[in-house]
């Protein structure tokens, strides 16, 4: 029986999320500095980071895709994914945040909360993620911790729980003021191996210490009742309360701690990683991981027990020289290499031919994962992201993810013959990597049409087909993704699907009332058959017929969106019927009511906001 190297309570599964340059990969490459993964640190603006291993990250200076790495610190194994700040690649902090535990927010104190941020806190708070804050910069010109606090406080509605104060700012930021320890940290220099040290709070840091010392003190004393008896008894709390009841706090989502620092000064991360440790939960603090099972009908958990049957969930796929890399994170059980294993979304068996811990882009063979571990395989076949794998003997489909409809696509034709047959495999690569990538064929123009997130997003992946598939194409204008919707109610519209003509035939009558689901409200389906009038098991393809029929709309081509569908009535021959004849009625009846709907052309409507000084509200 294979056994782990931690155990589980010494596990801390985090991301690294923030707006774009607030220095979350700075921060990044100084964990791995100081937990001893990496012996040289590599700065994002010489394109020399470990996480930033893409060579368009490297170009452009950002992360475009989130990196995995596992570091240790204290004796605990810390697994961790940076993500990328710009919105384009929003769905990497999606998809990064639905198998992790914890999280860090990175500020930049000087521009403070920034859209982005307000983005992946929602995120966060979508997967019920417990965070804390680091409040980047601090050495920067225009640094101001306390503004940040308050719009950390205003603008992400939360409590925030301040364990640190800078000490100096600006150029004169020397170090931190812990408020837990009641001592100041100091820096020697700003260098990668400067030496720090702590020393009694100076007098002119003392009352703004205590100050905020009060007020940790009243949040963590009313997360607990032994906790509020000692404050009240003695009107402190000892360290070791104190961290204890900060953990209890931050799990609960009572508040969030607030850490401070500057990475690129290598000020403030070693105790930020210490901060990980005593505060964000292991796999055993959070709720059991929840599903269905095959049929959809029946809930079913899965607690962080390696004795457990086996249950996984599959995050992201990338596309590699060595082969297909499916990251997965283990919810329950253990998966050794050669395993095979049960993709119950799919209804597949898959083997894993090697396992592998993930080091940014280099990779470490591993014979097993347990529950609790997030690492990469190599041999599955058909998983995609949010595929959940399996025990056999105890199916289970985890919760899946919601991915973003793209809001913009542009045309793209190959240069030449040669380039035609390499399209297609690099458009279906990139396309099983990212889920807010769709490719599709326009029916009138025959054109191959990619969407996604922005231009920036579709300017990286064109890159990347060049760099990465050698295929040469040509990109039309970027075009906004229209969408098309119905504005009236047409009740009781027929399609008789009839060819018989010797043989066995085809036979179909639908009968379909439609109307406006409203903004927002989706496809709907309503089965209204009373009387076996229809079978049920030609319902269903009656339902696949009409969301078929919502890929193209009739007005333009577009996706058509919320409509509610109701099936009225129809007929069925006991010879000629099929499955597939009452999905080409259900496809017709759709497109043959909807002309009759009023159709109309939808625009996408972004949600935008503008920030700028109180001198210039007037004008803007």
């Amino acid at each position: 029986m294979a056994s782990r190297e931690y155990p589980l309570e010494k596990y801390r599964n985090i991301g690294i999320m923030a707006h774009i340059d607030a220095g979350k990969t700075t921060t990044t490459e100084r964990v791995l500095y100081y937990t001893g993964k990496t012996y040289k640190i590599g700065e994002v603006h010489e394109g020399a980071a470990v996480m930033d291993f893409m060579v368009q990250e490297q170009e452009r200076g950002i992360t475009i895709t989130s990196a995995a790495t596992t570091a240790v610190w204290r004796g605990h194994r810390i697994n961790i994914i940076d993500t990328p700040g710009h919105v384009d690649f929003t769905i990497e902090v999606e998809r990064s945040l639905r198998v992790l535990d914890g999280a860090v927010a990175v500020f930049d104190s000087v521009a403070g909360v920034e859209p982005q941020t307000e983005t992946v806190w929602r995120q966060a708070n979508k997967y019920k993620v417990p965070r804390m804050c680091f409040i980047n910069k601090m050495d920067r010109t225009g640094a101001n911790f306390y503004r940040t606090l308050d719009m950390i406080k205003d603008r992400l509605a939360t409590v925030p729980a301040v364990l640190q104060l800078p000490y100096g700012a600006e150029a004169g930021f020397k170090g931190l003021i812990d408020v837990v320890k009641m001592k100041s940290i100091v820096w020697d220099g700003d260098e990668k191996d400067s030496e720090y040290h702590e020393e009694e709070i100076p007098a002119d840091y003392l009352d703004k210490a205590k100050e905020y010392r009060a007020d940790l003190l009243d949040l963590v004393a009313s997360e607990d009742e032994q906790l509020m008896e000692k404050f009240l008894l003695n009107d402190d709390l000892s360290e070791e309360d104190l961290r204890m009841g900060i953990r209890k706090g931050t799990l609960a989502f009572s508040f969030v701690p607030i850490l401070c620092g500057s990475a690129f000064k290598n000020k403030g991360v070693q105790q930020m990683l210490d901060a990980v440790v005593d505060y964000m939960p292991c796999p055993l603090d959070i709720p059991a991981a929840v599903g269905t099972n095959i049929k959809g009908d029946e809930n079913i958990t899965r607690d962080s027990d390696e004795k457990g049957p086996f249950a996984a969930l599959a995050f992201k796929i990338v596309a590699d020289p060595f082969g297909r890399l499916t990251y997965f994170r283990v919810y329950s059980g253990t998966i050794t290499k050669g395993d095979e294993v049960y993709n119950s979304v799919k209804e597949k068996r898959e083997r894993v031919g090697r396992l592998l811990l993930m080091h940014a882009n280099q990779r470490e063979d591993i014979e097993f994962a347990m529950a609790g571990d997030i690492v990469a395989g190599l041999g599955f076949k058909d998983v995609t992201t949010g595929d959940t794998l399996c025990d056999r003997e105890n199916p289970i489909i985890l919760e899946r993810m919601i991915f973003p409809e793209p809001v913009i696509h542009v045309a793209i034709e190959p240069k030449t013959k040669n380039d035609q047959d390499k399209l297609g495999k690099a458009l279906k690569s990139l396309s099983d990597e990212d889920p807010t990538f769709r490719v599709r064929t326009d029916i009138e123009t025959g054109q191959t049409v990619i969407s996604g997130m922005g231009e920036l997003h579709l300017e990286i992946l064109v890159d990347r087909m060049q760099r990465e598939f050698a295929v040469d194409a040509t990109v039309g204008k970027p075009q906004v993704a229209y969408r098309e919707t119905i504005t009236k109610k047409i009740e009781n519209i027929e399609y008789r699907h009839i060819k018989q003509t010797g043989g066995s035939g085809q036979f179909a009558v639908v009968k379909v009332t439609i109307e406006p689901s409203g903004p927002g409200g989706g496809y709907q389906f309503e089965d209204e058959i009373t009387g076996g009038r229809i079978p049920r098991e030609y319902i269903q393809p009656v339902n696949q017929g009409i969301q078929s029929a919502l890929d193209n709309g009739v007005l333009a081509g577009y996706p058509t969106v919320d409509v509610k569908v109701s099936l009225m009535d129809g007929q069925y021959h006991d010879v000629d019927s099929s499955e597939m004849a009452f999905k080409i009625a259900g496809q017709m009846v759709f497109r043959k009511a909807a002309q009759l709907a009023k159709p109309v052309l939808l625009e996408p409507i972004m949600a935008v906001e503008v920030v700028t000084p109180e001198d210039y509200m007037g004008d803007v």
